[in-house]
């Protein structure tokens, strides 16, 4: 695997994430599900959540248009995209475990 990309790959991260960091959030007329001011954790969440979603379809569509022969990337791009994607929803999934975790904690101390 290039180094290179790996590098790329890792200062794009970074700035995204310090993108998101900075960045306001993007409908605050829109409904809110949590009692956060402006709905800022829920924002948070449905923005992760379609990012997540969307580097998925981006990679599933990268590996059909790879299988079908009509892709001009590499099988190297293919395989980072498809673990990108891996690990994003892996991200989400752990993400998804410590909320259910802090609800049973506090279902828990309720009873």
């Amino acid at each position: 695997m290039n180094v290179q990309r790996m590098q790329d790959l890792v200062s794009q991260m970074r700035a995204l994430a310090a993108e998101a960091a900075a960045k306001p959030p993007a409908d605050p007329s829109a409904p809110s599900v949590s009692s956060a001011p402006n709905g800022s954790f829920a924002n948070t969440l449905k923005s992760a959540l379609d990012g997540v979603n969307q580097t998925m379809r981006q990679a599933d569509a990268q590996q059909q248009a790879y299988v079908s022969g009509t892709s001009t990337r590499s099988l190297s791009d293919v395989m980072l995209a498809e673990q990108k994607a891996d690990l994003s929803f892996q991200a989400v999934l752990q993400a998804r475990n410590k909320l259910v975790a802090a609800y049973q904690d506090i279902m828990n101390i309720q009873a």
